[in-house]
């Protein structure tokens, strides 16, 4: 059996440590958490050419070993050797930024102080030079004691040498005295800087010139208002034709389904329990996979630090600082990892302040949502010649998320009694050249997640409603449709006068109950419900967005409207209030977010419906 090399990449934040990764391992990689803590555990494999195996572990990025986040304390434990899965590391391979060595090379220094094997892996070489910076690698190796490689990550260059070095096993316990350097840690990486790098005079023109923009009081937002816009406007026009195939595939799948299933409950089950139920889901996947190749786009080119810096005085005055925009950001793809990405903010206060308001921005989870009911009651039409008005009232609905956790907030601000003003310091990396390797992977393993959802959750609770939908039977004779009699059908009834006043029919407080357990579970049920309830085939056919909007279906542009807005504050999500618990340590807490959210959720939609009703009919 051939041995396994198990390694470390261990770097700060925006050293293209992740690409480094991307590179290594491509897509043999799975993502799980430390034992007894939520940071994220991410482990990749991959072959030397000599057939042994090796294990990559890529460590959360850190500034220092001196931790002083649950992140930083993950990585310095491991190179303590104090979490008992990753305490045999054959070696470290510190990842260091070529253009910001004065700033990387202190972690490198500490790596090295634990008398660890190490291979320094100076990456983005391609940038350093460009800049007319000279990095005399080989007498950096002398000086640090430890073997040094260069690469570019991000066009995959180096990345052999790097294999080659693994393979030799150029690895080695660094030399006590490091050849001569004294002083302390800032010390001794001057003296380094001075022996081994030349600095040319030439500027950054193109950081320059770009941050002049993007970080303008006036024009950085214009800037970041825009690209949001297009991003929204993106998911609703280049999803169309992938979401008209997937469609016809499940269109297609039900009939050849219906076809081979005769007995009449098992039909109903497999035709609008399971594919009825998944059908609904999997047809958005287009437009969450368009949202989330913007949000690595924009990651991978260095902006989204900027985008933090740009609207930290802005959140402040809300009651948060820049430091949550990356975890709220996060939120848009899901709020569990948002919540998670809070601990990396220092300041509890904070903290505490964006994990409460980190539900309201706009989940993946609630695209499939507001794409069905936006498909259903706003026209595909183009406003101003340009502009797609389904594209304009999402990119409203995520304003709205936005604009309200801003102001929640600002409340949250009066209730705290630590008044003082905390510093934002990051570091705002060289913009560059997107890997789109690396975005492959992260869209790739989005998919995963997404489809798993749908094959694990989502189908068992499409089986879950079918069954509540189906049993028991009507009665002979009976003068509605079956669903009526049965388990949800009561249920449904049950809760209808209390979602009265916001205009939500029995079919919708059905479909809000499995979707407790996940949001994009709301598309599914009301697949299930309205399968069970058409008349004929040909109904369903048509799809789901087409049915609810019929004549005599019971929903109304009101009511499309207010499920909208509904959905903006709703706290459809049991995860996310684990997360909270788990994150928090306190029921209390869940208590006051569920409250606070599921009071919104009933107020606005309220007021939308019976402001809809009144002037829209």
């Amino acid at each position: 059996m051939s041995e396994t090399l198990r390694v470390a990449l261990v770097g700060n934040p925006n050293c293209g440590k992740t690409s480094v990764f991307n590179q290594l391992t491509g897509t043999r990689q799975k993502v799980g958490n430390y034992a007894g803590v939520t940071v994220e555990r991410k482990i990749g494999f991959f072959q030397l050419p000599s057939g042994n195996q090796v294990r990559v572990l890529d460590l959360p990025g850190t500034y220092s070993l001196e931790a002083t986040s649950p992140d930083e304390a993950v990585t310095r434990d491991v190179c303590l050797g104090k979490i008992k899965d990753e305490s045999q590391q054959d070696a470290f391979l510190c990842v260091v930024d070529a253009t910001n060595l004065r700033l990387h090379l202190g972690l490198v220094l500490e790596v090295i102080e634990l008398g660890r094997p190490v291979l320094l892996v100076l990456n983005m070489m391609d940038e350093a030079r460009r800049r007319g910076i000279q990095i005399n690698s080989q007498k950096l190796s002398e000086r640090l004691g430890i073997p040094v490689v260069e690469t570019v990550a991000k066009t995959s260059s180096g990345v052999v040498n790097l294999i080659d070095a693994l393979s030799q096993k150029k690895f080695a316990l660094p030399q006590t005295e490091m050849n001569g350097l004294v002083g302390d840690q800032h010390q001794k990486v001057a003296q380094i800087l001075a022996d081994v790098v030349v600095f040319s005079d030439h500027e950054d023109k193109r950081t320059e010139f770009l941050d002049s923009i993007f970080l303008h009081p006036v024009l950085g937002f214009v800037v970041l208002t825009l690209l949001m816009f297009v991003v929204f406007q993106a998911v609703f026009t280049w999803a169309a034709p992938f979401q008209e195939a997937i469609t016809k595939a499940f269109t297609w799948l039900g009939t050849e389904m219906g076809t081979l299933v005769t007995q009449p409950l098992l039909h109903s089950l497999v035709v609008d329990g399971v594919i009825a139920g998944a059908g609904g889901v999997v047809v958005f996947l287009p437009q969450i996979l368009i949202l989330f190749f913007f949000i690595l786009l924009l990651e991978e080119t260095g902006y989204l630090p900027r985008a933090a810096f740009l609207l930290d005085k802005l959140m402040y005055k809300a009651g948060l600082s820049g430091r949550a925009f990356i975890p709220l950001l996060s939120s848009f793809a899901c709020a569990v990892p948002g919540i998670m990405a809070t601990r990396t903010i220092q300041d509890p206060r904070d903290r505490l302040t964006t994990i409460f308001v980190a539900p309201l921005m706009t989940c993946s989870a609630r695209l499939p949502v507001y794409a069905l009911l936006i498909s259903a009651f706003i026209p595909s039409k183009m406003v101003w010649g340009i502009f797609n008005l389904q594209g304009l009232v999402l990119f409203a609905l995520y304003m709205a998320g936005i604009i309200s956790a801003l102001i929640v907030a600002f409340v949250l601000k009066f209730f705290q009694k630590d008044k003082s003003q905390y510093a934002l310091l990051m570091e705002l990396p060289s913009y560059r050249f997107p890997n789109m390797k690396s975005i492959g992977i992260g869209l790739l393993d989005r998919t995963k997640i997404f489809l798993k959802r749908v094959g694990g959750i989502i189908f068992a609770l499409s089986i879950l409603l079918w069954f509540l939908c189906s049993f028991p039977q009507a009665p002979e004779h009976a003068a509605l449709s079956p669903i009526n009699y049965s388990f949800a059908g009561y249920i449904g009834h049950f809760m209808q006068p209390f979602f009265a006043p916001v205009g939500f029919n029995w079919q919708i407080c059905i479909a809000l109950i499995p979707g407790m357990a996940a949001r994009e579970v709301m598309v599914a049920s009301l697949g299930t419900v309205y399968a069970l309830s058409a008349a004929n085939d040909d109904a369903m056919a048509q799809g789901l967005s087409h049915l609810i909007s019929a004549p005599g279906s019971g929903w109304s542009l009101a009511t499309g409207l207010s499920l909208l807005v509904w959905y903006i504050y709703a706290p459809h999500c049991l995860s996310t209030l684990a997360t909270v618990r788990r994150e928090t340590g306190s029921w209390k807490m869940v208590a006051w977010m569920t409250g606070y959210l599921f009071a919104l959720a009933y107020f606005a939609a309220f007021l939308t419906y019976q402001i809809a009703s009144h002037y829209l009919g």
